[in-house]
């Protein structure tokens, strides 16, 4: 989004225009340049998870720094990815995301249209896998093995409520507030918090929770953990969009009328 320009001194200003979305784009990026983005930057990110957390059993046995290691490369990581892309395509790299923004594009607001959507999903899953497989190659490991990393315990699958919901709230406020310029780092910094604060390390993505079952690595989860995580993942995305319908409602006027 770019600023809007200063109203010159007597000039009557027009109606503000309505702020896009989370993850709009510039209207002249051709889909194919938005889908290539969107496969590029999800690959890169489960590569950077995945990979990392490869890198980090390697170099220690001891469990919470080889979470330290996972979580603090994602957060340099995934900053890194939504600044370079984020002007292409808005970096979503998630369903649970673009599914968001579709959602309130049908309320009236700006985001992507379900062709669109219908482009966006399939890359971030395709491009999820090849992360996961590409980490695997790098680091000499099997191209292709489910993972055995149960993750199907109802406390789990909570933490993945409350992850998605905060990264959809924070996405979507920031959106409203007109403050996406901040989102590389606040995006950043809420998934590498919420690594520690939920009990799921926050997956809180169905692509790279699809993308991390092909590795049985220190960052993988069990297949058939996978539909019960990317369940509760769309129930915290539906739960952070109400948190942001009321904590981000119209003011009101002195009348008592929304504000404009």
């Amino acid at each position: 989004m770019t600023a809007t320009e200063p109203v010159p001194s007597g000039a009557i200003s027009a109606a503000p225009a309505p702020q896009p979305a989370p993850g709009a784009t510039p209207p002249r990026t051709p889909l194919l340049a938005r889908a290539a983005a969107e496969l590029v930057g999800t690959a890169a990110l489960v590569a950077i998870v995945v990979g990392s957390g490869i890198q980090a059993t390697k170099l220690t046995d001891d469990v919470a720094l080889q979470l330290l290691a996972n979580s603090t490369a994602t957060v340099f990581g995934l900053g890194v990815l939504i600044v370079l892309l984020g002007p292409v395509s808005g970096a979503h790299f998630n369903p649970a995301v673009s599914l968001a923004e579709w959602w309130t594009a049908r309320r009236g607001g700006a985001g992507v249209t379900g062709r669109e959507l219908a482009v966006y999903v399939p890359a971030q899953i395709a491009g999820a896998i090849a992360g996961a497989i590409l980490a695997d190659a790098m680091f000499g490991a099997p191209l292709v093995k489910w993972s055995t990393h149960d993750r199907s315990a109802g406390n789990l699958l909570l933490g993945e409520v409350v992850a998605t919901a905060g990264l959809i709230l924070l996405i979507f406020g920031l959106a409203k507030s007109d403050r996406l310029r901040f989102a590389p780092v606040a995006v950043a910094s809420y998934i590498g918090a919420a690594y520690w604060f939920t009990s799921s390390t926050s997956f809180a993505n169905p692509a790279v929770t699809i993308g991390r079952a092909f590795t049985d690595t220190f960052a993988g989860i069990a297949p058939g953990s996978v539909p019960a995580f990317i369940g509760m993942q769309l129930l915290g995305a539906v739960v952070g969009l109400a948190l942001v319908a009321v904590i981000f409602m119209p003011g009101e006027t002195g009348s008592g009328r929304p504000a404009a």
